[in-house]
């Protein structure tokens, strides 16, 4: 008879051997840079890498609408355009709205534009003007820095330090804090970017993830949320996902350049609001 219970203590000893947890792996601890400089070369190089690219995808953004004090949610398909190092172009159509929102600049201005009835507002400014961007539910240049363009400034402004798997890169003006970057160690990609005022108030903060080198040693995130910080704590945000397939090198023709990379029309909008000492100033009609 005890033999007969052999085989089925030999099934039971399988069984909980299976069932035993592996033995895990430690973690590669991936060290930080060692430096500012250290840091800084890698992030520039790459910036410098970037090329013209052309990508379509999705995206949603929520706002609040300033005269009813109501989130609103819109829905929709996107093409970003860039043209380094300071040329950028993002259209956002609306099933039944196209170029609900276009947001785009050259070396001299920037522009925003939204059509839905309820806010029909097209924003112009120009960069020779200090904090002429503030205010503005998209900036330009955080658009840009999300898609792997960031901007260095000079070395001495910025320090190292690390938290957890990443290097943080903090940017100080008199001593306030504007700027941070959270840069993943072992790829040294920004994971995301912290940004503040004058007075060290956070105004805004990217994530981004899903990177695709682009060119050699040029990522570009499929995966971006921009958003906002306003006035009462209340927040506007711009979530893009991008088709990691449209990704693509890009060359621009003369016609494509002036189409997209100046001013559009302000025909058809009830708001024009121009930049003026730093303060959006509303255009009489």
């Amino acid at each position: 008879m005890p033999g007969k219970f052999i085989p089925f203590i030999v099934v039971v000893i399988l069984i909980f051997a299976g069932c035993a947890p592996e033995i895990q792996k430690p973690i590669e601890v991936v060290p930080g840079k060692e430096s500012v400089a250290e840091a800084l070369s890698v992030l520039k190089a790459r910036s410098q890498n970037a090329v013209p690219l052309r990508a379509r995808g999705r995206c949603l953004l929520q706002y609040y609408d300033a005269g009813k004090k109501k989130r609103k949610k819109e829905s929709l398909t996107v093409l970003v355009l860039v043209k380094p190092p300071v040329e950028i172009y993002l259209q956002g159509d609306a099933t039944l709205v196209p170029k609900a929102i276009i947001l785009g600049s050259n070396e001299r201005e920037f522009w925003m534009l939204m059509r839905p009835k309820e806010i029909s507002t097209y924003w112009l400014g120009t960069w020779s003007e200090k904090d002429s961007s503030e205010g503005l539910l998209i900036n330009p240049k955080t658009l840009f820095e999300a898609l792997g363009i960031l901007e260095i400034e000079a070395e001495e402004n910025w320090s190292l330090s690390n938290e957890g798997a990443f290097d943080v890169l903090t940017r100080r003006e008199r001593g306030v804090v504007i700027k941070k970057i959270y840069i993943y160690r072992r790829d040294y990609l920004a994971k995301k970017i912290l940004y503040f005022d004058s007075t060290g108030q956070a105004v805004a903060y990217t994530e981004l993830g899903d990177y695709k080198e682009v060119s050699e040693d040029f990522f570009v995130p499929a995966s971006i949320k921009i958003i906002t910080f306003g006035q009462n704590n209340s927040e506007d945000s711009l979530s893009i996902n991008l088709d990691l397939k449209s990704i693509k090198p890009a060359k621009f023709n003369e016609r494509q350049q002036k189409i997209y990379f100046n001013p559009p029309s302000q025909g058809g909008f009830k708001h024009i609001l121009i930049s003026e000492g730093g303060k959006w100033i509303e255009q009489r009609r």
